[in-house]
């Protein structure tokens, strides 16, 4: 029984360390790591309400043809008109072994970017995702 363990143990072992053909996509055809949201035709502000409450931008875009649907946290917004902007989710690191996952708008063009906001406009709540 004991012979019968360790031969099994030697197969699953060499099976498991046999190379494999390398896959021929590259790592951004294997995942999506943003999406389009359209080309950014304007934006407006929305100073805080109460003194702890953030300053807002809420973006429209191409796709996006009314504010409320795409907010960030910011007093001013540095995209400029016809500029494609995508959403991507990051990781942030919070020190140790604890972080959060997080969503940003950003352009295609330079390296601008801002957090989006879980703020809904229309039901003035949080929400949890935004996709």
């Amino acid at each position: 029984m004991k012979r019968i363990t360790t031969f099994s143990i030697i197969c699953f072992f060499i099976m498991s360390c046999t190379l494999t053909k390398p896959s021929t996509q590259q790592e951004d055809e294997m995942f999506i790591t943003r999406k389009y949201v359209g080309n950014f035709i304007g934006y407006s502000y929305t100073q805080p309400d109460k003194l702890a409450d953030p300053h807002l931008i809420w973006i429209k875009t191409t796709l996006e043809g009314t504010y409320g649907k795409i907010s960030a946290y910011s007093k001013i917004c540095r995209f400029q008109q016809g500029d494609r902007l995508y959403i991507r989710r990051v990781y942030i690191n919070r020190g140790g072994v604890w972080g959060d996952w997080v969503y940003q708008i950003e352009s295609d063009i330079d390296n601008t970017s801002y957090m989006l906001s879980q703020f809904k406009h229309g039901d003035k709540m949080l929400v949890q995702s935004w996709f």
